[in-house]
């Protein structure tokens, strides 16, 4: 029976994958991945000699029915993005929704992704929260991201290195005292936690060059009137 097969792949630290992952990679028919190239280098790295097939953002929708006959012809498929979980911000989700569409068998391995790390390692409430992955580029940018200031739970972003400064500065004219955690190149060498107010990530990242994936996590608005009011109470 064709069975789809999500596989979360490390991050950054190349250590960072569960031995059910590579005896999963190892026993596939075939590997769909978002990269090629950086996926042979992981399968190098853990000497897996597994065919991949490109599986991405510029393809997914175009040749989805390709991509479900070539489950259907196979035993075992492996999913997997460049970094991370499948479907998290990334390609995926089409590709289960219709695996169980057809009745194909959908397994997904627990594993590697960004915004988990980086909430816990925040500081802030993570006891409930919102994820939201990448802010639109241009339409509707302005508005979501006054949305979900107004959230009260604590709030996860993506954003990429080259728009980082606009995002804080967006999140900061709005949000200004309110703390967030600013998370960079996870698990690598270079890894950075930025912890202070919007307005001091700001100036910070204002004044260096920025590189790496990034997650923004930002504290809600029910704890920081709680935080302030404790603070008023105190004085």
């Amino acid at each position: 029976m064709a069975k789809l097969i999500l596989v979360p792949t490390p991050i950054g630290n190349m250590e960072d994958i569960t031995l059910r992952a590579l005896r999963i990679l190892q026993q596939s028919d075939i590997i769909l991945a978002e990269d090629t190239r950086k996926s042979k280098m992981l399968l190098l790295h853990y000497n897996i000699n597994t065919p991949l097939i490109a599986y991405h953002q510029y393809n997914e929708h175009q040749q989805l029915n390709k991509f479900i006959q070539l489950i259907l012809k196979y035993n075992q498929v492996a999913l997997v993005t460049d970094a991370g979980t499948p479907g998290i911000s990334d390609p995926g989700f089409l590709l289960v929704r219709t695996c169980i569409q057809n009745n194909i068998a959908v397994e997904t391995l627990p594993g590697a992704t960004a915004f988990v790390p980086a909430l816990v390692n925040s500081g802030l409430p993570c006891d409930r929260f919102y994820f939201y992955g990448f802010l639109p580029h241009k339409k509707g940018r302005k508005s979501t991201i006054e949305q979900l200031c107004e959230l009260t739970e604590t709030f996860v972003l993506y954003e990429s290195p080259f728009r980082l400064v606009k995002t804080l500065e967006q999140i900061s004219l709005i949000i200004p005292d309110r703390l967030l955690c600013i998370c960079r190149e996870l698990t690598k060498i270079h890894e950075e936690n930025f912890r202070g107010t919007a307005a001091q990530a700001v100036q910070y990242f204002q004044s260096k060059e920025v590189k790496g994936e990034i997650v923004i996590i930002v504290q809600g608005k029910a704890q920081y009137n709680k935080t302030a009011d404790t603070k008023e109470e105190e004085e």
